[in-house]
């Protein structure tokens, strides 16, 4: 019989901070912590846009692990503040390969749930020799038929009353491609409309991650500044696809077949249908697989989070892991 549910380690603060010039516009945010010279880790956050919060810090033993989190191009801290330009999953990719170099590892543990399972899974096919595991949650590939799920009809179902909310800045006669018609108002002149439109798309996912209604999550989606970022740059994203080709990422699993990790989803994740996840599973038949009754899509849901953190506990050597 398994043990009580694992949760956050004790909150942390950073040993070292500080931001990566990209080259090309962008400065990038980042943060260490943990113990210097102990297990190396990155932690990718979702949206794109979301970025990092200190409880995602929490995720890892801080004795055993030397982690590198930050905020993806355009949100968070780093600046231009919800800026568009050069702003893809390959630049990401690359941001993610400078930081590794910037502090000398060889490999590193890489980890990331939802849009940041996305992103983890671009780097590790496109870098596998760097991936030392991979640790997955809220599996999302970005397939037209994810995408159309979440933002055309399909969660629409589950949510009428949220639904309608995500519809209302949208006239009728655009609702036949709402990322489309949303991308209009979120590149526009009109600050008022611009704000109104990211409100509305960030709220919609805010308060459909989580299995039960939970403000602790939702509340920030509603905040101006995120919303702003995390509209903008996750529309963009999905606007184009995440600069993917279509099936890429499951069909370059294969990469992986060498790489030891962890799929962690909840059989009731909205954003994320469990279908995907289940596809990585086979595709990737070395990851160990955890399809989580009674959970949504958010990281801190009890069954998701015990699963997480066993996880690294594991990779980092803990034996009751």
């Amino acid at each position: 019989m398994m043990s009580e549910l694992r949760t956050f380690y004790p909150e942390i603060e950073p040993f070292e901070t500080g931001f990566l010039d990209t080259g090309d516009g962008h400065s990038v945010y980042w943060e260490r912590v943990g113990t210097k010279g102990a297990k190396p880790a990155v932690f990718l956050h979702g949206g794109p846009g979301g970025g990092i919060n200190p409880n995602q810090r929490r995720l890892f033993d801080p004795k055993l692990y030397d982690v590198i989190l930050f905020d993806q191009r355009g949100c968070g801290r780093s600046t231009p503040f919800a800026s568009l330009d050069n702003n893809t999953t390959w630049h990401l990719v690359a941001d993610i390969e400078r930081l590794r170099e910037m502090a000398g590892f060889e490999q590193w543990l890489v980890f990331g749930g939802s849009w940041g399972s996305t992103l983890a899974l671009a780097y590790a096919e496109t870098h596998p020799e760097r991936v030392s595991e991979l640790v997955v949650r809220g599996i999302y590939t970005l397939t037209k038929a994810e995408l159309d799920w979440y933002y055309q009809f399909g969660v629409s179902e589950m949510f009428p009353d949220k639904w309608e909310r995500f519809l209302a800045p949208i006239p009728e006669a655009e609702r036949g491609d709402l990322m489309a018609a949303y991308r209009r108002r979120l590149v526009g002149d009109d600050e008022a409309v611009q704000l109104a439109a990211a409100k509305a798309w960030s709220g919609w996912e805010g308060e459909t991650i989580t299995l039960m209604p939970e403000p602790s999550t939702s509340d920030v989606f509603h905040e101006d500044r995120f919303a702003l970022a995390f509209a903008r740059i996750e529309n963009h994203f999905f606007v184009h696809g995440g600069w993917l080709e279509e099936g890429q990422l499951l069909g370059n699993a294969g990469r992986l077949a060498d790489i030891d990790g962890v799929i962690v989803h909840g059989r009731y994740d909205m954003p994320c249908p469990a279908r995907i996840a289940w596809q990585l599973h086979k595709a990737w038949p070395r990851a160990d697989f955890h399809l989580i009754e009674g959970a949504g899509h958010a990281y801190s849901e009890p069954g998701i989070l015990d699963r997480l953190i066993r996880a690294t506990d594991r990779f980092a050597g803990k034996a009751d892991a």
